[in-house]
């Protein structure tokens, strides 16, 4: 090997990948079908939170034919506690269009990866070059950071014309290495050394190369500025119970698509909530305690709950035992609600 290809960043990286990786449950094989549950999960989600959930996931559905064939109930089960429902019926809609066009067989092209449901530039790009070693670019927030301080790139990297440009620098510097290796490398170095605060450089394995770095601009770079409107909403959120039964609704199309949930109104006080209740339901109802104020952070929204005990006098459809909630799957926001419900009845 001539000194230019020992001394290139690719080399540099792909050598501290292969010494210093880090160890996960879906690194232990190239297997497409888990590293495609792996990156869907670890959208918007830690690396420790997802592990316990992709082990008990991978355990449930082995196979991309069980997952398939399994009630999407029971995914969304697997799936709770990580939040981002909508990733789960892809995931289950995926599978089944899996089995029924490719016969169980995960595809192994960019582009018919690329148009199965939930699926994005990104998580293609590392299916591709994780499991099938093709030269394909895997462009998340990792690659962003290093490539732009690398290359002292000061546009903004939540553009998509910079996001281009950052893919096309990657493409070239793929050309004859081990993408698998590379692609990774850069999601590790970013994730434990080019970090976003307060980057390691001291320690990085392509610190010669930064540009960044070489001009002292590693804390200044990236520029990332997005443009995001936050939506905040007051909601009373009721537990409505019946004897030793509590009201659940099953939430449709839209934010907790199919999860259950508490009954809850855009109103600012628990008498309208009676009154709404009684419009909808018609039955009466009645005010027994407010119970807390809980808050809940999505990407674009922030809901604050606050959250009342009511009571019912007849029996209605919807109506579940602790037992029964338990094998249901509840958005994290509600799971708060039920969680603080149940300790206001240890006093």
């Amino acid at each position: 090997m001539g000194d230019n290809m020992q001394n290139n960043m690719q080399h540099k990286l792909i050598t501290w990948y292969q010494e210093n990786h880090r160890h996960f449950p879906w690194r232990e094989n190239e297997n497409p079908y888990n590293i495609w549950i792996s990156e869907i999960m670890l959208q918007q989600t830690t690396t420790e939170a997802v592990i316990p959930y992709f082990k008990r996931f991978m355990e449930t559905f082995d196979t991309i034919d069980k997952l398939a064939n399994a009630s999407l109930e029971g995914v969304y089960k697997l799936w709770e506690g990580l939040g981002y429902y909508r990733r789960a019926k892809h995931i289950h809609e995926t599978a089944q269009i899996i089995v029924e066009k490719y016969h169980g067989e995960f595809p192994n092209t960019y582009e018919d990866i690329l148009a199965l449901k939930g699926i994005g530039p990104y998580t293609a790009g590392a299916i591709c070059s994780i499991a099938y070693h093709q030269s394909t670019p895997a462009i998340d927030g990792n690659v962003l950071r290093i490539i732009s301080r690398v290359y002292l790139l000061k546009d903004n990297i939540a553009l998509n014309k910079t996001q281009k440009k950052i893919t096309d620098i990657v493409k070239e510097l793929l050309i004859g290495y081990d993408s698998s290796a590379f692609n990774q490398g850069l999601m590790d170095l970013g994730a434990t050394i080019c970090r976003p605060i307060n980057p390691q450089c001291d320690i990085c394995p392509i610190q010669s190369h930064c540009l960044a770095y070489a001009k002292n601009q590693q804390k200044v770079l990236p520029i990332n500025i997005k443009n995001i409107k936050h939506q905040e909403i007051h909601y009373t959120t009721g537990i409505i119970t019946y004897q030793n039964q509590i009201l659940l609704i099953q939430n449709p199309a839209g934010l907790l698509e199919n999860l259950y949930g508490f009954i809850q109104y855009d109103i600012e006080s628990p008498y309208r909530f009676v009154e709404e209740f009684e419009k909808q339901f018609h039955i009466p109802l009645s005010i027994v305690a407010h119970i807390d104020d809980l808050k809940h952070v999505f990407t674009h929204r922030t809901w604050y709950m606050h959250v009342y005990h009511f009571i019912i006098d007849v029996p209605i459809e919807h109506l579940y035992t602790l037992e029964e909630i338990e094998k249901l799957p509840l958005s994290t926001a509600h799971l708060k609600v039920l969680k603080a419900y149940l300790k206001s009845r240890e006093f």
